[in-house]
């Protein structure tokens, strides 16, 4: 298999719940701002993936036949909130194979307010035997589903390697520095640590409110093309997808007994393995990184899970500064989605945005000097992670 293009990326503002475009129309603006970035017209197309969790089915249709009816197969996919890099997987792999030469990712979320919850009450929950697990491993009643599985998580870090509860907050306030230099995340005023751990209690010891993501609405997509197609339409040929790797849950999930393993950390380890190998890079050789922050806790877990530093580092790697600029790697220059925002749906290519105008050189105030090697990290449990690495040529 042969380095996938980035041809084209597009993203819209992110909002907060009812004060965005509807589903369809987030959608069809983001792929017109990826085709329109390309240089290419809809017609060229000959494959799309439309990644949403929170809609009917056939949303994508909805959505991109506002911006053409050429007949081309759209497929909808809802992999909780890895959906957007799912699309951009399924894509990249139609382009690598050699079966098809453009292929276009689209992710976009409507949501609603408050914490995340089950649609169908009707049948049996895909988190059921999660639930189970988490009951026997924390004391948590009432505490809200994602943030159950992630507070756990990091309070599992917590007693095993002494991590403060400000590791979290500083994790938030860098969110924030990062974020008021992009016009296109939700939140953009900087907090201090101080702030978020004197921020309202959502539980006790463990987590404040400002440590978790909102809910938000946005959409984000991306064009992949092949080498030939690329010389044949005079494309640029920078940003390449030179590995990727996407990972479902193992027995350790569950037997390890572990908060840390129940919300995916074995699934994001080895998919980072996986993709350094296929590369033939280590995190050594990584300049920036969107990894999935949904909540503080989140983040610092998965620096270690991505080998961004050794394990139980991760405190003293925050401390030392080397997460942002002027450190060892930038790790979400975006603000992500602490900041930003996680319209679920979008957020992987949102990732993608970010990273491939960083390589481009492009990402103006969020600009990492001389970023020619981006990592992304995009998860969703129940489970599933997509790690992909994107190079500079």
């Amino acid at each position: 298999m042969s380095d996938v293009i980035v041809a084209g990326v597009g993203m819209i503002p992110f909002a907060k719940p009812g004060a965005s475009a509807p589903y369809h129309a987030m959608g069809t603006e983001a792929t017109r701002l990826a085709l329109a970035d390309a240089g290419l017209g809809y017609e060229t197309v000959e494959q799309a993936y439309v990644g949403y969790v929170y809609g009917d089915s056939t949303c994508g249709q909805r959505a991109l036949y506002h911006v053409g009816m050429t007949g081309i197969p759209i497929v909808n996919v809802n992999n909780n909130c890895s959906t957007g890099s799912t699309a951009l997987f399924m894509a990249r792999q139609m382009i690598a194979s050699g079966a098809l030469d453009c292929v276009l990712a689209v992710g976009f979320e409507q949501m609603k307010p408050g914490a995340l919850g089950s649609v169908y009450t009707d049948r049996p929950s895909a988190f059921e035997e999660f639930d189970a697990a988490a009951d026997e491993l924390i004391d948590a009643p009432g505490i809200p589903l994602a943030l159950r599985y992630f507070g756990g998580a990091g309070l599992s870090h917590m007693k095993k390697y002494g991590t403060p509860l400000d590791a979290f907050a500083k994790v938030r306030a860098k969110a924030s520095r990062h974020a008021k230099n992009n016009p296109l995340a939700l939140f953009r005023k900087e907090v201090t640590a101080d702030d978020v751990m004197n921020d309202q209690v959502i539980w006790p010891g463990v987590m404040t409110r400002l440590m978790a993501c909102p809910p938000t609405c946005g959409g984000a997509a991306a064009v992949l093309v092949s080498e030939r197609f690329a010389d044949k339409h005079g494309i640029g040929k920078e940003v390449r997808i030179a590995a990727q790797a996407m990972t479902t849950d193992t027995p350790s999930t569950f037997k390890a007994g572990d908060m840390m393993q129940l919300a995916g950390y074995d699934m994001a380890k080895e998919a980072a393995s996986r993709v350094y190998e296929s590369a033939g890079v280590g995190p050594g050789d990584l300049d920036v990184v969107e990894l999935h922050d949904c909540f503080a806790h989140n983040e610092l877990i998965t620096y270690e899970a991505l080998g961004l530093c050794g394990e139980g580092e991760a405190g003293k790697f925050i401390n030392d500064g080397d997460n942002t600029y002027g450190g060892r790697i930038v790790t979400n220059p975006s603000g992500g989605l602490l900041s930003k925002g996680h319209p679920l749906g979008a957020t992987g290519l949102a990732q993608c945005y970010e990273l491939t105008r960083q390589l481009r050189g492009t990402a103006g105030p969020t600009q990492v000097e001389g970023a020619k090697v981006a990592l992304q990290h995009n998860l969703g449990l129940g489970g599933a992670c997509v790690v992909t690495l994107y190079k500079r040529h």
